[in-house]
């Protein structure tokens, strides 16, 4: 039996999706969140085997609400069902430890794929996402390459945005803005934040 907790600010996603898998056999909805604590709380309560998540919501994102679930137990599986197709959204989840990533417009049924194949173990990904440009993109990280959103916030850096600017102009979470920091500090071999900020003004980025 798959017990199932899901997590997204639009009520009516999760009815959509309860009313879906309300008479699968092998399937429990064992509860439902609006953010991010509380999908800790129901995770620690009810120990599902699978989570899924939007990535963008109050109190707590998807992305650090994952890595929580993951430090703590490691053998759930998390599904992320979110609006953002971004590679470096998808990479954060990935990092944070899901096992598959889901747009929005795919179908219900594509949502029950999804579960099915994260239970068996495997990887899921929407068919939508370039998965090539996604591993491109990670090769290219760990070559010392900076991925394009990387680079816009290191031009941001360099022009004196706090990490709450950073991600008010770009539309995602401090805490993204800040594992970025961190990932680029390492790609780039630096020893700290002044040397990202330094390097960022001696490569003089701008727009």
């Amino acid at each position: 039996m798959i017990r199932l907790a899901i997590a997204e600010d639009h009520q009516s996603l999760i009815d959509g999706i309860k009313l879906l898998l309300e008479y699968e056999d092998n399937l429990s909805i064992v509860g439902t969140a609006n953010n991010g604590e509380e999908l800790l709380d129901i995770v620690r309560l009810k120990r599902p085997n699978i989570v899924i998540t939007d990535i963008r919501m109050p109190k707590m994102d998807g992305i650090t609400a994952t890595k929580q679930i993951k430090k703590e137990f490691p053998e759930i599986k998390v599904l992320a069902f979110t609006m953002f197709d971004q590679l470096d959204a998808i990479e954060q989840m990935v990092a944070a430890g899901a096992s598959g990533y889901l747009l929005k417009n795919s179908s219900l049924n594509e949502v029950k794929d999804a579960i099915e194949a994260i239970k068996r173990g495997e990887t899921y990904y929407d068919a939508n996402i370039d998965t090539n440009s996604l591993q491109s993109n990670a090769k290219s990280s760990k070559k010392g390459v900076l991925t394009k959103r990387q680079i816009q916030i290191l031009e941001l850096i360099a022009q004196g945005k706090t990490s709450r600017e950073i991600g008010e102009l770009l539309f995602i979470g401090i805490h993204t803005v800040d594992t970025h920091r961190k990932n680029m500090v390492r790609i780039l071999g630096l020893k700290g934040k002044g040397e990202l900020m330094r390097y960022a003004l001696e490569k003089k980025y701008k727009f």
